[in-house]
């Protein structure tokens, strides 16, 4: 029998060899078409992309007419490129450049020229276009923004390169291809089907009919339209709040995972990336380091996240059974964890979970924390539980939700510390910082909007996406999977309580919306700059999260203000907005609505902007001033999180 198996392979293979040859070569002559290049003419039939509503279904991004001037290098004859200039408002060097690049591509198929002309542009070219030979007109769609809202979730339409044409088949040169957003993540649902058709040429190089009377044709199929799970109204005043200040906004409805806001502060009016002049304006869309538009604040700006932690701090101290709702602690204003070491707060007195969490005692945390870590024989373990609690809230890692980009933040375990300390020697108190969301701890806001979602859900959470619904598809079942959290579901409703009280008698107290039950916490990022070796402070980043109603919740959220000030400054205030908006569709906190809005942080990031280009900040804690140097500083931001409101 083994004697038999290799001739019989060898047999089998070269069978199969035999009859797809014989298929290429005689049944299919898709192959013939391609090498007959030279006597046919390809045209494409670009579709429509798909239009994108919001959840309720408010058109946001439909499509536009749109003319690229198309060429192919080996048909052009006689052309008077003076004229042809002119009439396109193009320089002969451009011509020059992009016939060249045209003809690297292939001198007999035909490429883009000149794309994106509009309506009066294409008039203007189509009556003259005869003269022209080697050239022609070919309509094509573009995106129609019906919102100047919104860009960093949309995306934007680019040409393909060549990298792409070489690896995917289906593009050609010219091909339009989305980029960011949904329209990189839902390229193919979005794009469509081109058509395309076949012309037999005579030895002249004239059109004299359809090649095999339109035998391998296609029509074009129109992009499927798609829903996303973003509310309009709440994005849009989002980005309203957040003028003229740096930061991100994420809002999640809890119950389902779905994104209903993701804002990123500053951004653009997404129509700019359209037309002739895309290239020019994302160029300095690009190229702006100091205010970062391009840069999605809400997925990709990774931060520690201060006092908001606590709740997990919380949470594993009860699920570890190191704690229960009674332990108290008492605070003198701080806690002294080692010789020299001592954490402030701004606490006094005795603290339980509810006031621990309402007055954000870090007293009380870092106690909680210590507790934790001792339970158990080694740190190296305690701390690997630790770590693999906080990572069930989806934490340390990319949650998977449908946008392309993203980081993983980061939750620290034994690895990371046997790394810092590869002679060991360290221990709870070593690390104290991870008891109040500092230390290594790094999460994103979309990440914390997470964090509270799954707090709300009593400790369950829905992968956070974009999409609600796909015409003629369903959408991915990883976004319906529900994901369980390794506390138990009775530790929550004390820290939701704890959470409720911020509202009615910590530190959010000012900020409460008639009617509706808050559950928050506020939070505080230091950051400081180093210049020239020189570590300087500069404003706080102001950082809030909350969830509502506190009984059955429609909306989780998360807002981080950069150099904003204490959480209860700017970001706690947003986050009331942004729930009242939501929930009534409208704002009954006007005095709150207009201490936002017209607060403007232009003048302290103009102060950082100065510290990137080389200025030099004097270390005056409340009044510095600035002096212009002609040389080069060397600047390293470092963020730290010591406040505990």
């Amino acid at each position: 029998m083994r004697k038999l198996l290799l001739p019989s392979m060898i047999i089998v293979a070269a069978l199969l060899l035999v009859i797809r040859i014989f298929y290429l070569q005689v049944i299919n002559d898709t192959f013939k078409l391609k090498s007959d290049n030279n006597a046919i003419k390809i045209k494409y039939d670009y579709p429509e992309r798909g239009y994108i509503y919001d959840r309720n279904g408010k058109l946001l991004v439909s499509n536009q007419a749109s003319y690229d001037i198309m060429v192919i290098p080996r048909e052009l004859k006689n052309i008077d490129t003076l004229e042809f200039c002119q009439l396109l408002n193009i320089t002969k060097e451009d011509y020059i450049k992009t016939i060249a690049k045209a003809k690297v591509y292939s001198p007999r198929l035909p490429s883009v020229f000149l794309p994106q002309l509009n309506k009066s542009e294409f008039a203007a070219f189509q009556e003259k276009i005869r003269k022209f030979e080697g050239f022609y007109v070919q309509k094509r769609s573009l995106r129609d923004y019906e919102v100047d809202f919104g860009a960093n979730v949309f995306g934007f339409i680019t040409q393909v390169n060549e990298k792409l044409i070489a690896k995917n088949p289906y593009y050609n040169s010219g091909d339009l291809i989305g980029q960011q957003g949904v329209e990189e993540s839902y390229e193919e649902v979005l794009r469509g089907i081109k058509g395309v058709k076949y012309f037999q040429k005579d030895k002249y190089n004239r059109v004299i009919g359809s090649y095999k009377e339109g035998k391998y044709d296609t029509i074009a199929v129109q992009g499927e339209d798609i829903n996303l799970t973003l509310d309009a109204e709440l994005q849009k005043y989002g980005q309203q709040l957040m003028i003229n200040k740096r930061g991100g906004i994420v809002a999640i409805e809890p119950k389902t995972g779905e994104i209903l806001a993701l804002v990123t502060a500053p951004s653009y009016d997404p129509s700019i990336l359209v037309g002739r002049q895309r290239s020019r304006n994302y160029t300095l869309l690009y190229y702006d380091s100091i205010a970062k538009p391009l840069y999605d604040r809400g997925l990709l700006a990774e931060y520690p996240p201060g006092s908001p932690f606590k709740i997990l701090t919380g949470l594993i101290g009860l699920q570890e059974g190191v704690v229960d709702q009674e332990t108290t602690f008492m605070c003198h204003h701080g806690f002294s964890y080692a010789r020299g070491r001592f954490m402030k707060c701004h606490g006094f007195g005795p603290h339980k979970l509810n006031n621990g969490i309402y007055n954000s005692c870090n007293t009380y945390f870092a106690n909680v924390y210590l507790k934790t870590i001792a339970k158990y024989v080694k740190p190296s373990y305690a701390v690997d539980v630790w770590s693999d609690h906080v990572k069930s809230f989806g934490l340390g890692d990319f949650l998977g939700y449908d946008l392309p980009t993203g980081k993983k933040g980061n939750i620290p375990d034994s690895n990371t510390y046997k790394k810092i300390y590869p002679n060991g020697g360290w221990r709870g108190t070593t690390i104290i910082s991870n008891a109040i969301g500092q230390g290594e701890v790094l999460m994103t806001p979309i990440q914390l909007a997470n964090m509270m979602a799954t707090v709300a859900n009593e400790g369950y959470y829905y992968t956070p996406h974009i999409i609600k619904k796909i015409k003629g598809t369903s959408i991915d079942k990883k976004f319906t999977e529900k994901h369980v959290t390794t506390i138990d579901k009775k530790h929550f409703k004390p820290m939701i309580s704890g959470l409720f009280d911020v509202y009615n008698l910590g530190t959010a107290s000012s900020l409460r919306v008639e009617g509706i039950d808050i559950a928050g916490k506020t939070g505080t990022a230091e950051n400081f700059a180093r210049i020239g070796g020189k570590k300087i402070q500069l404003k706080d980043h102001s950082i809030f999260v909350a969830f509502a109603p506190k009984d059955n919740p429609k909306i989780a959220i998360a807002i981080l203000v950069e150099n904003g000030g204490f959480g209860a400054t700017i970001a706690g205030p947003i986050a009331s907005l942004m729930i009242e908006k939501y929930l009534r569709k409208k704002i009954t906190r006007t005095d709150l609505e207009t201490r936002v809005l017209n607060i403007s942080l232009k003048d302290r990031y103009a102060i950082l902007g100065g510290m990137k280009e080389g200025i030099d900040i004097e270390s005056t804690p409340k009044d510095s001033t600035v002096k212009n140097k002609t040389q080069k500083t060397e600047i390293e931001i470092v963020i730290d999180s010591t406040k505990q409101n």
